[in-house]
């Protein structure tokens, strides 16, 4: 055996790697395979919405891995709403961290259901889409709607077009609603259930006018009759007709002529497309009072007449339905100091009166009350003549006598 003292000890031995693993590649080949090996796994971005796939599963826990250099953890109760999810599936997780003070990666899912659902939200709101919500529950003014998860308002005025009282039977529904308000501040969401019937109804209103003509008759029923004119539905599209296209005569309401829910015949005077208005009549569809005048009415006929509008120049008298003549002031008394026609008459007075003048193609008629007695001037030579005596009233007294 060599002896141990003829041992010479190395030089440029390392005695402090002794019990040390040694490395095989020198520091820059460590960085270029670390550099290499963080390039196999995708680029994160936090505060982003990512695919991810379950890896791992427990009663507690649900492990996704989004292709990161560590996987993330889930609560199970974020996806509890869908008890089929099972290892290998895909979900979307909102990465709110790529590592917290313990090196996690921090996902939710339910922030990513948040988000996807307003985005959802927006998309429906920009282009007007008809969405689906389910009815929660009624609250203070309305009720409250799911819609893409996300719980949105719906206001009392807003859920049909007519008055609703109660609330409570829409509870428990899905239904068909438009987004009319959004406000990202407070992250509230308005719908309306009102919006899609006035879309259809204006949608009816145009297929209806699209083919109305003047003077076409339809059929309507008196929807609503105000002091001016009375409202019908033509069967999705209302019109109207003025108080004046109701009776060829004067009326002081429509109601002496209809009544609500009364079926009855009108005819299209005039429509305007582009603001959706239609102009009925129902006089119209009878002959006009002058057309049915009797042939026999001659000047000098003595007629009955009513006082339907007085004035201090005259008094307007309705002969026949629709048939007015005027009896002027001049024409009341054969006295030389005439006033007014209220001196004479009042509205609602039936009087007798002589036609004086009769126009058919004009349809113009003047009548007189002083003709139905004699002239007092006529016989004033023979009753009064001259050097005779009489007894006489004082009237007035001027400066001349």
């Amino acid at each position: 055996m060599r002896d141990l003292k003829d041992v010479q000890p190395l030089q440029d031995f390392d005695w402090s790697s002794i019990g040390k693993k040694k490395s095989v590649y020198t520091e820059k080949e460590r960085e270029t395979l670390t550099q290499s090996y963080e390039e196999t796994f995708s680029q994160l971005a936090e505060q982003q919405v990512v695919e991810g796939t379950i890896v791992a599963k427990n009663n507690r826990e649900v492990v996704i891995n989004i292709g990161f250099k560590s996987d993330g953890i889930i609560p199970l109760s974020e996806i509890r709403y869908n008890p089929n999810l099972k290892v290998g599936d895909k979900i979307e997780v909102f990465v709110e961290s790529q590592e917290d003070a313990d090196g996690q990666l921090i996902l939710s899912h339910k922030k990513a259901l948040i988000l996807k659902s307003w985005d959802r939200v927006n998309e429906a709101f920009e282009t007007q889409e008809i969405i689906n919500g389910y009815v929660k529950s009624r609250t203070k003014g309305g009720l409250i709607v799911d819609v893409f998860g996300i719980e949105a308002f719906l206001p009392g005025s807003q859920i049909d077009v007519k008055p609703i009282r109660d609330y409570d039977v829409y509870v428990d529904k899905i239904m068909e609603f438009k987004i009319v308000k959004i406000n990202h501040d407070f992250k509230n969401v308005v719908v309306s259930h009102k919006a899609l019937i006035e879309d259809e109804i204006e949608a009816q209103k145009a297929e209806i006018i699209s083919h109305l003509e003047k003077g076409q008759v339809l059929e309507g029923i008196v929807k609503n009759i105000t002091s001016y004119g009375v409202f019908i539905d033509l069967g999705g599209v209302d019109g109207l007709i003025h108080i004046t296209d109701l009776s060829w005569g004067r009326i002081n309401h429509p109601e002496e002529v209809v009544q609500l829910d009364q079926k009855i015949n009108v005819v299209i005077l005039d429509f305007d497309e582009s603001k959706k208005r239609i102009a009925l009549g129902l006089k119209q569809l009878t002959p006009h009072p002058w057309d049915a005048l009797s042939a026999d009415l001659k000047v000098g006929d003595k007629v009955k007449s009513k006082v339907v509008v007085l004035a201090d120049y005259g008094a307007f008298v309705e002969v026949v339905p629709g048939v007015e003549g005027l009896i002027h002031v001049t024409e009341m008394s054969w006295s030389q100091h005439l006033r007014t026609a209220h001196d004479f008459l009042k509205i609602g007075d039936e009087v007798e009166a002589i036609v004086l003048t009769l126009d058919r193609e004009e349809r113009k008629m003047s009548l007189g009350i002083k003709q139905l007695i004699p002239d007092p001037w006529g016989e004033i030579a023979s009753k009064y003549p001259i050097g005779s005596k009489h007894e006489a009233t004082v009237r007035n007294f001027t400066n001349f006598g």
